[in-house]
C-alpha cells in the first residue's frame, strides 16, 4: 500500500519543470477555496426563500455534526497513526509552504469531502457533485504541491463518510431537540437583524 501510495504521488506531485501557472492555481486551490464551507454555511442558515429556510438550516446542522466529528476523528487517527510528510521524508518536491506535522489524514481534504458529501446526500445531486469536483480539485492541488500524499486525501474522503453516517445517526434520533435549540439560540443571538429584515427569521 504504501509503494502505491508513494507511486500515485510522484505522477502526482509537481516538479520544477511544471508550469508556473499551474503551480499558482494549485497554491489557490489548496490554500484559499476551502473557504467556501464556512461561507455556505453562514449564507444557507442566514439567507433563503421563506419556504426553504427550514430545510436549508437542517442541511446547514446536520452538516456541521458532520464536520465536527469528522474533524475530531480526523485529529484522533493523527495521533494514533502519526505519518510525516512527503516533504518531511524528502520525497518528491514541495512547492507550499506547511508546518512538518502528521499529514494523515488530511484536515482540508476531510472538511471539503465531508462537505460535499453533505450535499450530496442531504441537498441536491448537482450542488454535491460539484461541490465533490471541488473537493477532487483541492485534493489534487495538495499533492501536487507536495505537502499531502494520496492516502492522506483517501482518508479525508473515508472519514467524512463516517461523519454524514452519524450526523444521520444522531439526526435520527435527536433532529427536531437540535434544530429547535439551534433556532432558539440564533433568534436570540440575532434578533436585531432579524427585525430589520437583513436575515431570514
Amino acid at each position: 500500500m504504501e509503494q502505491l501510495n508513494h507511486l500515485v504521488f510522484l505522477w502526482i506531485n509537481a516538479t520544477p519543470a511544471s508550469p508556473h501557472a499551474l503551480i499558482s492555481l494549485a497554491a489557490f486551490l489548496a490554500n484559499d477555496l476551502i473557504i467556501i464551507v464556512p461561507l455556505l454555511i453562514v449564507g444557507l442558515w442566514l439567507w433563503g426563500q421563506r419556504d426553504q429556510i427550514g430545510q436549508q438550516r437542517e442541511l446547514v446542522s446536520k452538516t456541521t455534526i458532520a464536520l465536527l466529528f469528522a474533524m475530531t476523528t480526523a485529529k484522533t487517527l493523527s495521533m494514533l497513526f502519526p505519518h510525516a510528510r512527503p516533504f518531511v521524508e524528502g520525497f518528491g518536491y514541495n512547492f507550499l509552504h506547511h508546518a512538518p506535522d502528521d499529514s494523515f489524514p488530511s484536515d482540508h481534504g476531510t472538511a471539503i469531502f465531508t462537505f460535499a458529501l453533505s450535499f450530496l446526500f442531504w441537498h441536491r445531486i448537482w450542488s454535491g457533485a460539484l461541490l465533490m469536483v471541488t473537493a477532487i480539485a483541492i485534493a489534487w492541488s495538495r499533492i501536487y504541491l507536495g505537502i499531502h500524499w494520496p492516502l492522506d486525501m483517501l482518508g479525508g474522503l473515508l472519514v467524512g463518510m463516517l461523519g454524514c453516517l452519524f450526523a444521520q445517526l444522531v439526526w435520527n434520533l435527536f433532529g427536531e431537540q437540535i434544530n429547535a435549540l439551534m433556532c432558539k439560540v440564533y433568534r436570540f443571538g440575532f434578533a436585531f437583524p432579524i427585525r430589520k429584515g437583513w436575515v431570514q427569521n
